[in-house]
């Protein structure tokens, strides 16, 4: 009898302690975004896939590739090019943040090319004060990535690509936080690349297909300070494909669709009043202390919530692009984000004209999230890029 007794206050000893542990939803409220220093990098920087609800990896090669899939620059028509882009940013918020955007290739031969990019990131004027709230300065904090790209033909259908990228971001202009010196983040990151294309022919109809892939900022933590601990970048794996045809000689259209997924570890879970430091107190999910090698594979199967939570950690874009003449282009896309994720979603819209070697991009972007209460930051967001076209000179000339 005694026995008995025993194994049953141990019994409900145990159910007494499962049920103090909260339950996930009850602790996150659903909510569990993954946040990383410069998150600039994964900012759409061009008009055209800014207007296709940010898609960019499987579309047709242009100058502004290096930050979808470097290894299109392996099937670029033009022997050279550059693009130059301006995107003022959260204008809902603040009226002086914005990203500039410029970058170039040249085809070193038909099966050969290089790219360079420089991604500039004003945050605008912000007034530094202490303590007592009195002013001690005022700096314009700003981030900037350089970065160079390599590409080649393995075959007359695939192409690879390796890039690399200098990171530089200032955010205090050396003020102290709570007493502790503050530096400047720099980092060195890798993106590799692949790239796929061929013509097909469904229903009678000639297709040109085309498959990419891209894992891109594989680089080392950041930090601003010389003590605090050291934040992922922003290393994202994005895949889409996109199909092509022309209706005749006049009239072509395309249609394409990229999914993204951030290689970073998923915050777990820690019990209340823990200060995030001792793994043993995780509740849910991983510990995200981990190097840049473990946690791009960690990031597979660290979700607190499974492997539900998992898939909603993956971003959807759709887009849409329609060319006539070569000279005048409509562009439309959708990009959705999970609402437990951020809850970006929003429709995109733009245009381009094309005259000699000149190209002027237009996009805008409008909400469609009702995740986000209020103005959402993004609303309203419009890119302008100007491409400049080499190859169409010398067919001038």
């Amino acid at each position: 009898m005694k026995k008995i007794i025993g194994i049953i206050s141990v019994s409900l000893l145990m159910l007494n302690a499962f049920a103090q542990d909260p339950s996930y939803d009850e602790l996150t409220g659903g909510l569990n975004t993954i946040t990383t220093a410069v998150p600039f990098l994964l900012i759409a920087p061009d008009s055209k896939a800014g207007a296709m609800g940010d898609v960019g990896v499987a579309t047709t090669p242009d100058a502004n590739s290096l930050h979808w899939n470097p290894a299109k620059y392996a099937f670029v028509d033009d022997d050279m090019g550059f693009a130059v882009s301006y995107v003022p940013w959260l204008r809902a918020l603040v009226p002086d943040i914005n990203l500039s955007y410029l970058a170039g290739y040249k085809k070193l031969n038909d099966n050969e090319a290089i790219a360079m990019e420089l991604r500039y990131f004003s945050l605008g004027n912000i007034t530094f004060t202490d303590v007592n709230g009195e002013t001690i300065g005022q700096f314009n904090p700003n981030e900037l990535a350089l970065g160079t790209a390599y590409s080649r033909k393995l075959s007359d259908n695939f192409s690879l690509a390796i890039a690399g990228r200098y990171i530089y971001s200032n955010l205090t202009g050396g003020q102290s936080a709570g007493g502790i010196p503050t530096v400047a983040g720099q980092s060195i990151a890798a993106d590799v690349a692949g790239y796929y294309t061929k013509p097909i022919r469904i229903g009678g109809n000639d297709l040109d297909l085309a498959i990419g892939g891209n894992i891109s900022n594989i680089g080392n933590k950041i930090s601003y300070t010389e003590t605090a601990v050291r934040d992922f970048i922003p290393i994202n794996l994005r895949l889409g494909t996109a199909l092509g045809t022309d209706f005749d000689d006049y009239n072509k259209m395309s249609f394409a669709f990229d999914i993204n997924k951030l290689l970073v570890p998923t915050p777990p879970i820690y019990k209340a009043g823990s200060t995030g430091e001792d793994p043993d107190d995780i509740l849910y999910g991983k510990d995200p202390n981990v190097s840049v090698v473990s946690g791009i594979f960690q990031s597979f199967g660290d979700a607190p919530g499974g492997f539900s939570e998992e898939m909603r950690e993956i971003n959807y874009s759709v887009g849409t692009e329609y060319w006539y003449a070569d000279q005048f282009a409509i562009r439309a896309g959708y990009f959705f984000e999970h609402d437990t994720k951020g809850g970006r979603k929003f429709f995109t819209f733009g245009s381009g004209v094309k005259y000699n070697v000149f190209a002027l991009d237009f996009s805008y972007l409008i909400n469609a999230s009702r995740a986000i209460t209020g103005t959402n930051p993004l609303a309203n967001t419009m890119r302008f890029t100007l491409v400049f076209d080499f190859g169409a000179m010398d067919e001038m000339n």
